[in-house]
């Protein structure tokens, strides 16, 4: 006699049989994603193909991404996983049963993540569910802000399906994606954790500006700004590049308009000038670049947040690892 949950029907063959007629998509809201996929950094911010990320470990949380011959997926791929999210999200907004399969035309996901339909979207799109797919996270991150005492293993999907139709002159068009995601990543999603709203602007940044801009969003909340020390942002950004580097492609970011992250802004200041006295500030004094830091602040509370930041010696939010409660977004 076969297990209980194998004479269950397959939910996946369920739910695909009847993707054509009745898909999850178009998104109907605002474009969302959980918090926690906000925070942590999980995807490459190349373009070239790496099998597999920096392990890490801040001695509180720790994770590694292991991939394929295929590679690991990169914060383009991430935009599948944001658009699925957010279709989740939409169904519960409206009081609709959800599950782990869920179904979208590649062309209204295309229509939302600013991409062309063509055949190399569709081949991009494709591998980009191979990627996610086949890569494996480990870490002690729990499906939600905290971290568990036990550590976990999982891909983004465990299954996915992308039916293609004919054009007019025969070539092949994308037209139907079936995705099974993770039992992680759904209770995620459904599990109470803080679900927040991207700007649609979001999708025309680029890898290290959406990066930046996600530990901004998850963090700010209606504060009036927070400051990150340089080398964790670097390391929370998901960035292999030297320290030094980094600071330099974090000061081009920041010069190439005021609010380099469309709802947020940032600076890199020194911490011992910026807290001296106006009048020793012409002192000349080498300050170690692992000591820098990186203050963001929203549109709305520019002058407030460097007012504030100044009373005192108390930052913020100390690195970063403070999250504003949910009624605070």
């Amino acid at each position: 006699m076969p297990p209980a949950d194998l004479l269950q029907p397959d939910l996946f063959e369920e739910v695909a049989a009847k993707s054509a007629e009745r898909p999850d998509s178009p998104l109907v809201g605002s474009v969302k994603n959980a918090r926690t996929m906000m925070v942590w950094s999980f995807f490459s911010l190349g373009k070239e193909r790496v099998t597999e990320l920096p392990v890490y470990n801040d001695g509180r949380v720790w994770i590694e991404v292991t991939g394929t011959k295929h590679g690991v997926p990169t914060m383009l791929d991430k935009e599948v996983l944001i658009y699925i999210v957010s279709l989740i999200q939409d169904k519960m907004n409206r009081g609709e049963a959800t599950s782990r399969v869920v179904t979208f035309k590649a062309n209204d996901f295309f229509a939302r993540s600013g991409r062309k339909p063509a055949g190399t979207a569709y081949d991009w799109l494709e591998e980009a569910l191979v990627r996610l797919k086949g890569t494996l996270i480990r870490t002690n991150i729990e499906a939600g802000d905290g971290v568990s005492g036990a550590n976990e293993g999982f891909s983004w999907i465990d299954r996915y399906r992308f039916r293609y139709t004919k054009s007019e002159t025969g070539e092949k068009v994308g037209d139907t994606v079936v995705v099974m995601i993770s039992d992680w990543l759904y209770s995620l999603v459904t599990g109470g954790n803080a679900i927040l709203t991207y700007n649609p602007s979001y999708f025309d940044l680029k890898p290290l500006e959406r990066r930046l801009y996600e530990v901004a969003r998850a963090h700010c909340g209606k504060q009036s700004g927070f400051r990150m020390n340089i080398e964790k942002l670097r390391l929370r950004a998901g960035s292999d590049a030297p320290l030094k580097e980094f600071k330099r492609m974090l000061t081009n970011i920041a010069a190439s308009r005021k609010f380099a992250l469309i709802d947020y802004g940032f600076i890199i200041r020194d911490p011992r000038i910026a807290r001296m006295p106006a009048a020793d500030q012409a002192v000349k004094r080498r300050t170690p670049l692992k000591a820098y830091e990186v203050f963001f602040f929203p549109r709305d509370g520019v002058m407030a947040a460097m007012t504030e930041d100044h009373k005192g010696d108390s930052p913020l939010i100390d690195e970063g690892d403070v999250f504003p409660t949910p009624d605070d977004f």
